[in-house]
This record gives C-alpha cells, sequence and structure tokens, in this order.
C-alpha cells in the first residue's frame, strides 16, 4: 500500500542543485524520496563520457539507492516503451481536438474501477492512466471548465507514484509535457502545489522559470489564486536563498503583493527600508499598484498586510520602551515616522488603535538635541498635521500640546546645537502664520516637502491642529513680535535646505500683519539683504516685492485705519551696500542715522545685496508711479535721479545676465522694470558689446594695475611718444571693469587731445575701447563726464532743462563745436550719448505725465489728449531735430572735402551718421516720414540713399508730398523719389516713377517762363534717372523734354510768356537767353537720356 510523499526539504533541493551526492546519502530515505525519479534515471543512463570522476559520482548514486525497495518500481517506470506510448497519445490528443465533447475512456480498460484498478495495472497501464489524468485536466483547464475530480491526482496517497510517473514522462516525452503547462493544470487540484514542488526538485534548473510563470499568471482574486499562493511559498521555502530574488520578480512585474510580503517578513530586518522603497521610491507605477494593494487589502482584511502591521507596531513599541539604550533613536524614528505618513497619506491605510497610541508616543519623544534630533522632530511635527487621527481623542491632544510647548521652549537650544541652517522654531513660526492666514495649501506644500512626499491634506482634517496652533500656542501678536527677533540666516543663498526666518517674515508681510501689530521690519529685511549671498534664494524678490507693496499700498483691502508705520530704506543705507564699489559715483553727501549700528551690518556678498537693492530700487519706483492716483496726496519718498544715476546700474545687470543660473530668480523681473523705466541702461548696442567687455575681462585674471602718473604722462605725450600710450591703453584694457573705472575721470579729461587728427589712428581706435568698455558698466554720471570733455566751453552744458540732473536735454548734447561732429570718433561717442538721452527724455516724459495728473472735481484722474498730443509732438521733434542736425553736419562735410583725406574722413562720418539714421528710421518709421516732409540739403540725398538702407521704406509715402503746392518741396520729392527708385527697382518704384513724372508733365503746362525755368533746371537730371531705372517711361520723359522745349522757344522768339504782357526790349533779350541756356540744358539731358537708355546694350 503506498505511503504518503513527504515534502521537498531545502537541504535536499540544494544537494540537488549543487549534485552533492554525498550530502544526499546521509539524509533519511524519506526525505530524499521525492528526488529518487532523478537519481534513478541518472544511475541507468549512460554517461556521455567514461571519465574516472563521472563514474565515481555514478557509483556515488548507486550506492545512495542501494537498499531503498522503491527504486525497483521507478525502475519498472524507465523500462516502458515510450515511444509506442507517444504515438497512442498523440492519437489520443488529435482525437480530443477533433472531438468536441471527448469523453474518453474514464475507466481506461480497468475492470475494477480507476483508484482499485490503478493498484493492480501493469506499469505501462498506469502511466497512460496519469497522463491521460493530465491531458484531461489540462483541456478542462484551456476549456475554462470546472476541474473533475480526480481519483488519482487528488487523494494524497498516489502521490509519490504519480511524481515518478511525470517525472520520468517530463525527461522521456518533451515534445508532449512542459512543466509550465504542467503547473498551470496542476494548479486545480487540491496537492498539485506539492507535485510541482517535487518537479521542480527533481529539475532544479527550472526552478526561476516556474516561478516567474508563476508570478506572472498569479491573480490573488482568481480560481486558482490561493493554489499558486501556496505553491510560491512552498517554492520559496524549498529554496530559501532565492526568497530575495523571488521577492524581486513580483515588484517587477507588479504581481502577488501578499507573497512579496510574506517573503519580506522572512527578513524583518529588511522590512522597513523595503516598504520606504516602495512608497517612496521614483518608480510611479510601483508606487501607485502597491497602494492600491493596501487599500483593497484592508477591505478585504488581507493577512499577509496584517502580519506586516503587526511586525512594524512591535517595532515601534520596541524603540519607544528602549529609547534611552538605542544609539540610532532618531534615525530610526525618522525612518518609522515617514514610512508610516507614506503608508497613511499615499497608501489610505487606517490605523488602528494600538497604532494610534504607540505613534503618538513615538512622536511626542524627545530627543537630544543633535542634527538627527531636529530631522526627528521636524518630521514628527509634519506627521502631526499629515495623521489628523493622532489628535482625535483629548488624551492624544493634550500629549501633543504639551509636545509642542516643549519644542518652544527648547527650540533655542535646538538652533544653537543643531548646526543646521533651518530651526524648529522658524518652521513653528511659519506653520502659526499659515494657519492664521488659513492657507492650507501652503502647509501642505510645507508639510510635504518636508517628509518628501506627495500626500493630501483636506482642510476640514486639520481643524484640530489648527485650532491648537492658532489659539494655543501661537497668537498673531506673539508671531509678529516673536518673528522680527529671529536672527537673519546668515550666507543666505538657494542652496539652504528647510524652512528659515525669510519664510515666515514674507508670509508675515504678505498678511499685513506687522502692520496690524505696529511691529517695524525695515532694519530684519536690511540686514537679510546684507547676509545673502548667490545663488540667490527664490525667497528673497519675493520679499521685496511684498515689502515694496506694504510700502507703497499698506491698506489693500481698504482699512483706512491701518498706520503706515513703515519706511523705506534711505540713501544712507543703499550707499553702505554699494560702499565697497568703484563704479558708484555720488556727489551728494547724505546724513548717516544715529548710532553705529548701520556701520555694524557686513555685507557678505556685494553683488547679491546690490543687485538686491537695485532690484528694490526699481520695484519701489515702479509701483509708486503706479499707484499715484492710490496714495491719496499722501507725501511717498522719492529717490532723486541724481541719486540712481549715480549707482552702477548697468554693471549690475550685466553681472546678473553673466550668472545667470545663480540669479534666475531676480534678472528676468529686473531686467523688465530697468527696460521699461530706465531705457538708457538697456541699449541694444550695450547688449552686443556686453560679451566682449566680460570675456575680455575675464581673460586677464591678474592683470597688473597701471599707476595714475604712468597714464596721465602717456597721455600727456600722444604725440611725442604715441608707443607709451598704447603699451598702456593695452595694459588697460586687460584690467576688468571694476579696476578700470578709477582711471575714468582721468581719461575722459584728456578726451579731445586722443582725438586731434595728429594723434595715430591706432591709439584712437583703443581709445575708443576703452570708452566703450567704461559706457558699458559706469552709470549715467560719465556721460556728463564725456560731455564736459569735449565742449569748448566750461558752463555750455550746466544748464538743465529737466529735473533729471544725470541725464541731459537731447539738444544740449548736440549743442557741441562744429569740430566734434567732424571727428569720426567723437561723433560715435556723442551718438550713444545722444540715443540715451532720447530715450531717458522719453521716459521723463512719460513719467512727468504720470506725476503732474490732471484731476476733475471727484479727484479722479482725468484723461487729458491735448498733453498726450503734445508729449508726442515733443518727442518727435526732438528726434527729427537730431536727425536734421546730423544731416547737416554730413553737407558741412561734404562741402569742405576737397583732399582725399576728407574725403575718406566724409566717407568714414556718412557711414556712422547713416547707421545711426537707419536705427531712427527702423525703430519708428513715422519718423521718417516726418523728417523727409520737413526736408533737408539736397546735395546729401545721395548719400543718404545710399548710407540708409532702412530708405526703402519712403516709397510707401513719398507720393504724398507731391501733393504739396511749394515748389521746393515738390522739387526735393521728386530729386529724393529719383534716387530712391534708382537704388530700389521694385514694382513699387514703377508706380511712384509714374506719378512724379506726370506731376511734372503737369506742373510744367501751369508755371510761368521763370518759374518754368526754375523747375526744369532742378528736376532734368531726375527725369534722365527715371528713364535710367525703367526704360519704359522712356517715351514719357522725351515727350516733357520735346513740350518743354518746343515751349521755351517760342516763347522766347515771340517775346511774350503765357501769363505777362509784351516785354520790353531789355526784357526779351534776357528772356531769349534763359530760354537758349536753358533749352541747352534740355538738349544735354537728352543726349544724357539717349546715353543711358537708348544706347544701353542690355536692353537689346
Amino acid at each position: 500500500m503506498p505511503v504518503k510523499m513527504c515534502d521537498v526539504t531545502a537541504r535536499v533541493f540544494a544537494a540537488m542543485q549543487n549534485l552533492d551526492i554525498t550530502s544526499l546519502a546521509g539524509y533519511p530515505q524519506a526525505e530524499i524520496r521525492p528526488v529518487l525519479p532523478s537519481l534513478v534515471r541518472m544511475s541507468l543512463l549512460s554517461p556521455l563520457d567514461n571519465t574516472e570522476s563521472s563514474m565515481e559520482s555514478r557509483k556515488q548514486i548507486l550506492a545512495v539507492l542501494i537498499g531503498i525497495e522503491v527504486v525497483n518500481s521507478i525502475v519498472s517506470y524507465l523500462q516502458v516503451n515510450y515511444h509506442e506510448l507517444e504515438n497512442e497519445l498523440k492519437k489520443e490528443l488529435q482525437t480530443r481536438l477533433k472531438t468536441v465533447f471527448f469523453e474518453g475512456q474514464h475507466d481506461y480498460g480497468l475492470q475494477t474501477g480507476i483508484a482499485l484498478g490503478f493498484e493492480r495495472a501493469d506499469v505501462a497501464r498506469k502511466v497512460r492512466v496519469v497522463l491521460s489524468e493530465i491531458f484531461n485536466l489540462q483541456q478542462q483547464v484551456s476549456e475554462q471548465k470546472p476541474a473533475v475530480h480526480s481519483e488519482i491526482l487528488d487523494d494524497g496517497i498516489y502521490l509519490e507514484e504519480v511524481v515518478d510517473i511525470l517525472c520520468i514522462a517530463l525527461a522521456e516525452l518533451p515534445s508532449l509535457l512542459n512543466i509550465l503547462e504542467l503547473t498551470d493544470a496542476l494548479m486545480h487540484v487540491p496537492t498539485g502545489h506539492r507535485i510541482v514542488c517535487a518537479l521542480v526538485a527533481n529539475f532544479p534548473d527550472c526552478y526561476r522559470d516556474v516561478v516567474s510563470h508563476v508570478i506572472a499568471n498569479c491573480d490573488e482574486e482568481g480560481v486558482d489564486g490561493k493554489h499558486r499562493l501556496l505553491l510560491l511559498m512552498a517554492l520559496s521555502e524549498m529554496n530559501p536563498t532565492q526568497a530575495l530574488a523571488n521577492r524581486s520578480m513580483c515588484v517587477d512585474m507588479l504581481k502577488v503583493p501578499s507573497f512579496m510580503l510574506k517573503l519580506t517578513l522572512k527578513h524583518p530586518e529588511d522590512l522597513t527600508a523595503f516598504l520606504t522603497g516602495l512608497l517612496l521610491g521614483n518608480d510611479q507605477n510601483l508606487r501607485s499598484w502597491f497602494a492600491l494593494y493596501i487599500r483593497s487589502s484592508q477591505k478585504r482584511k488581507g493577512d499577509a498586510l496584517n502580519l506586516v502591521r503587526v511586525e512594524l507596531l512591535q517595532k515601534i513599541l520596541h524603540i519607544t520602551s528602549n529609547a534611552a539604550e538605542i544609539k540610532d533613536f532618531n534615525l530610526q524614528g525618522a525612518v518609522l515616522l515617514r514610512l508610516y505618513c507614506a503608508l497613511r497619506g499615499i497608501g489610505g491605510l487606517k490605523f488602528n488603535d494600538d497604532e494610534i497610541n504607540a505613534l503618538s508616543q513615538l512622536v511626542t519623544s524627545c530627543p537630544q538635541a543633535t542634527p538627527s534630533g531636529v530631522r526627528f522632530v521636524t518630521l514628527a511635527l509634519c506627521m502631526l498635521i499629515a495623521c489628523p487621527s493622532l489628535v482625535s481623542t483629548i488624551p492624544l491632544e493634550n500629549k501633543a500640546i504639551e509636545w509642542l510647548q516643549w519644542l518652544i521652549k527648547e527650540d533655542a537650544f535646538f538652533c544653537k546645537r543643531s548646526a543646521t541652517s533651518s530651526s524648529l522654531g522658524e518652521m513653528l513660526l511659519l506653520l502659526a502664520i499659515h494657519f492664521h492666514s488659513n492657507q492650507i495649501t501652503a502647509i501642505s506644500e510645507m508639510v510635504c516637502s518636508t517628509l518628501a512626499m506627495k500626500i493630501p491634506i483636506r482642510p476640514n482634517s486639520t481643524n484640530r491642529i489648527k485650532q491648537l496652533f492658532t489659539q494655543d500656542l501661537f497668537t498673531e501678536q506673539v508671531v509678529a513680535s516673536h518673528a522680527v527677533r529671529v536672527p537673519v540666516t546668515p550666507n543666505l543663498n538657494g542652496t539652504v535646505p528647510g524652512y528659515l526666518p525669510v519664510h515666515c517674515i514674507h508670509q508675515l508681510l504678505k498678511s499685513r500683519t506687522f502692520l496690524k501689530h505696529k511691529v517695524t521690519i525695515k532694519s530684519w529685511i536690511f540686514k537679510q539683504i546684507c547676509s545673502s549671498v548667490r545663488p540667490v534664494h527664490p525667497v528673497m524678490p519675493a520679499l521685496v516685492e511684498v515689502f515694496v507693496n506694504t510700502l507703497i499700498i499698506p491698506n489693500p483691502t481698504g482699512k483706512v485705519n491701518i498706520d503706515h508705520m513703515h519706511r523705506p530704506f534711505t540713501e544712507a543705507e543703499i550707499l553702505h551696500v554699494f560702499r565697497t564699489s568703484q563704479l558708484t559715483f555720488i556727489t551728494e553727501e547724505f546724513p548717516l542715522p544715529e548710532g553705529d549700528e548701520l556701520a555694524q551690518v557686513e555685507v557678505s556678498c556685494p553683488l547679491t545685496a546690490q543687485l538686491l537693492m537695485i532690484y528694490y530700487l526699481m520695484l519701489y519706483e515702479d509701483t509708486r508711479l503706479m499707484n499715484l492716483s492710490a496714495l491719496g496726496g499722501r507725501k511717498q519718498k522719492e529717490y532723486t535721479n541724481n541719486f540712481l544715476g549715480g549707482l552702477p546700474l548697468k554693471y549690475l545687470l550685466q553681472k546678473a545676465h553673466q550668472y545667470h543660473n545663480d540669479y534666475l530668480s531676480l534678472f528676468h523681473p529686473l531686467l523688465r522694470l530697468i527696460i521699461s523705466n530706465y531705457p538708457h541702461l538697456s541699449m541694444v548696442d550695450d547688449w552686443l558689446e556686453e560679451h566682449y567687455s566680460l570675456s575680455s575681462a575675464s581673460e586677464a585674471s591678474k592683470a597688473y594695475e597701471v599707476k595714475k602718473e604712468l597714464l596721465s604722462q602717456a597721455l600727456d605725450m600722444l604725440k611725442t611718444k604715441p608707443h607709451l600710450a598704447i603699451r598702456v591703453f593695452k595694459r588697460l584694457l586687460q584690467l576688468p571693469p571694476e579696476s578700470l573705472a578709477q582711471y575714468a575721470q582721468l581719461l575722459v579729461n584728456h578726451m579731445p587731445d586722443v582725438f586731434e587728427k595728429s594723434v595715430p589712428r591706432y591709439i584712437k581706435d583703443l581709445y575708443n575701447d576703452l570708452w566703450l568698455r567704461l559706457n558699458a558698466v559706469l552709470p549715467t554720471t560719465f556721460w556728463v563726464l564725456s560731455l564736459k570733455a569735449i565742449t569748448s566751453t566750461k558752463d555750455s552744458i550746466s544748464r538743465k532743462t529737466f529735473v533729471n540732473e544725470s541725464l541731459l536735454e537731447p539738444m544740449e548734447v548736440l549743442g557741441c563745436p562744429r569740430h566734434v561732429f567732424c571727428s569720426p570718433y567723437m561723433l560715435v561717442i556723442l551718438l550713444r550719448i545722444l540715443k540715451g538721452s532720447l530715450a531717458a527724455s522719453k521716459t521723463y516724459l512719460n513719467v512727468h505725465m504720470q506725476q503732474k495728473q490732471v484731476l476733475d472735481k471727484n479727484g479722479l484722474v482725468q484723461t487729458d489728449a491735448d498733453r498726450e498730443e503734445l508729449k508726442t509732438t515733443l518727442i518727435a521733434s526732438q528726434e527729427s531735430a537730431a536727425v536734421h542736425i546730423l544731416l547737416e553736419v554730413l553737407e558741412y562735410m561734404a562741402n569742405k572735402a576737397n583732399t582725399r583725406v576728407a574725403k575718406l574722413e566724409l566717407r568714414e562720418i556718412q557711414g556712422i551718421i547713416g547707421t545711426y539714421v537707419h536705427q531712427v528710421f527702423i525703430s519708428e518709421p513715422s519718423l521718417a516720414k516726418l523728417v523727409h516732409f520737413q526736408t533737408y540739403p539736397k546735395s546729401i540725398i545721395p548719400m543718404i540713399v545710399a548710407s540708409v538702407p532702412s530708405m526703402h521704406i519712403c516709397i510707401d509715402f513719398v507720393h504724398e508730398f507731391l501733393n504739396v503746392t511749394e515748389m521746393d518741396k515738390q522739387i526735393f520729392t521728386i530729386e529724393l523719389t529719383s534716387h530712391l527708385v534708382l537704388n530700389y527697382s521694385i514694382p513699387k518704384s514703377l508706380g511712384v516713377s509714374k506719378f512724379c513724372i506726370n506731376v511734372i508733365q503737369t506742373t510744367l503746362s501751369l508755371l510761368t517762363s521763370s518759374a518754368k525755368c526754375k523747375f526744369l533746371r532742378n528736376v532734368l537730371p531726375a527725369i534722365v534717372r527715371f528713364a535710367e531705372t525703367f526704360p519704359i517711361l522712356a517715351d514719357d520723359c522725351v515727350n516733357i523734354l520735346m513740350n518743354t522745349g518746343r515751349s521755351l522757344h517760342s516763347q522766347s522768339s515771340l517775346g511774350v510768356t503765357t501769363m505777362q504782357m509784351p516785354l520790353t526790349e531789355s526784357a526779351k533779350l534776357c528772356s531769349y537767353r534763359d530760354a537758349q541756356w536753358h533749352i541747352i540744358m534740355i538738349e544735354d539731358a537728352f543726349k544724357a537720356l539717349v546715353s543711358a537708355v537708348l544706347q544701353k546694350a542690355e536692353l537689346y
């Protein structure tokens, strides 16, 4: 009678894996019974090699098998004719496929029933019965039918024989049987997991394939889910060394979480780390899968999750009861706190009473004042907010209040000893601020960033903890008074983690708490600005913005009873930040505050502090101007333009751009403010030259500075020893802008001497580079110094049209001696200053319009179209006047250009002026129309058309000027149009040319003889150019010449005009001579037209 089969033990499986026959020989027969089929088959098969080692192994196997009775029956199974059996089974399988309802021979020819017959049947019949039962089971599984009870497979008494037969059949019939398919079929049999384990033990190389296959196809909710879990646990116990590898497969496939947890529980020391990795790792799919399992397992009350909760609870109880003895209590406690927060927030785990009490005990622990202790308490504070069940009862609430009060008392101790960049007090303060302003979203973001996980915090769940903070611990007045006493963060930068005092102050300013309780905050903000370093902390620009809004608009909600007790920074405080800058030019003295409090404030990073202060100034002025009407007549501090003009705004803006990554949150708003309110500090030319100045300065890391005496000597001896000036100028160009600024006054004073004609051109080029380098970094007062140097008299620019002392009125910039315009280098400098003054003038007029607003009877701002029109007219007149002055300079130079050198200078100045005119025409196309309507000397029209690429825009509106009745403007327009069409022979030019020729023809027919001669004398060259550009107009041009010539000839012969009485004899003679002279001009024009058009080979 068969006996019940024992399960495969771990040591037997390990011996089979390593083929350790010696170990197997020492195990009991019952223990090695499941693997006997493989051992018997190995002993009977002929070896592939006849080496001594293989023969010795075979002897060892035979020694193990001797004395075991069941070996003989296994040998008999090996003697079956499997080839014949395979053919029969294949026929049976084909019959199963052809017949939909295949019943088969359930008795398989056994007369006494399957079970009894199986025991009495011969060996071959037994093998056939077992395999047929397997095939029948596989068919039922594939057709998703409920498995029929099998006496052979279900009863445990036949397991040994079934395993023996299946092991041998798997080896002998590989085309019919597959261990993975066999595993799927046996999962529907109660003892299937034991059979599969025995099969895997006989074929240990299939272990990983079977495990991965079962995991991949396991559904815990399915019909065979429990059987597959039993199989996986049995396989894991059979091979415990692969437990962690099996767990990894579950994680990779996102399958069988219960099996995964049970494997983890076998290594409890790894439980916390493993669960933390699942919930807080970077794999979002893994996190979602495990969180879904936690939620669904709570409803089903899964045993694996409950076992995990019990184990975690024991860990909490262990560390809380032995807190004094555990060295890394803070670390272990912090890890458990984060894990429970993740289980609650991400997995939706609902704590039971035991867990709540244990967690409350852990959260309210009082660790030692170490960095890890601060970290633990910070996490505990966040867990109180994230898990409201920890304060759900009165005892728990009282315990939390006591712990928070202990935190408040011990906060100074923690700050002193923690050596961290953030303080518990600051976090408590910021939480209280957010609770007072009911900003649950901000609290949620703070808690999530501290815990390093995204968990939901609902507003209604924080009501109790909010009440603790706002009523029992931190009232609003306590928050305001405590915040201002918190010391500033030294060396504050963007890499400092945690919640800092600057967060608290920013939020309190934003909620107007300081104003409400009359707490001054200016000194604290000033100290924090001075203590900031790069990279700038992202909250600092926001802090400055909120501070400025508080200064300008202290009562946004309409509460008029709020006292305006905040004060802006004084000029002395601002200059304290700039005291180390060599680029600051402030001539005015400002009184220092009483005491030496300002002197004790040290600036940690001058560049960062200066940028923040510049941002404050720009934002303050912009906000003040935007809210003039809201001030209601209240006097607000105003920083003078002279003060702002002495600060190195351009240099700081370029530095912020150079270190763009360090000042990412500051550069863009600062650039927007400067472009809007101070466009002369951010001109296109400065940005184009910025890379040159910064890169060349960075290349010379350690250039030697030049003594001022040597520079003065070089400037005095420019003509006699130019090589000395060249060497000194080259050395200066290697210096960074900060060091170069100290020579600005000396260099500017000698500007007229450098640009004299006798000075070598190379020296002028070097000096021009030096001036541009200084102009890129120095404040606008540098322009005033330059203009004072190039003007002949000292008092020529002492008068200012605007209140803005640091900027010049555009017309005063152009009020220079003539020799300045005749020098190409001085003209470049003058035009650079002119561009800035025009931009500043435009901004000043806009500011003036805002400051001098017109109010109606009700005190509301009244729009005045006349004032706006006057402002637009003034700006246009300034810009057009500048262009006209430059065009007159070009005419003057053209008249004086008699020598080759003078012509070369004219060509250079023509290019400089043409570039400037081109830029202003492109930036303001309406200016081109205004300038040409006002006209300018005709002699420079060819030069302007050739040197100004944007002149083509005049083709769009030049025909409008021909409607003017003034002959001079008509002549100017026709002359200009002829040069334009000659340079831009486009289809639109042909239409304008036809219109001009029609105007010429009409005008000549209406004018008197003298007027006709004057008009003809000026338009003849233009007619030739029209015909030269468009030969199709040659006939019209010839008709004009012939008709006009005939008219003049006949009138001169008769001595009369079309509109006058007969002339006297002397007048007749004079008229005849003029007519003959103009006839000769017409003939010359006809010759030119013929040579330019009719004799042109390209036309034919």
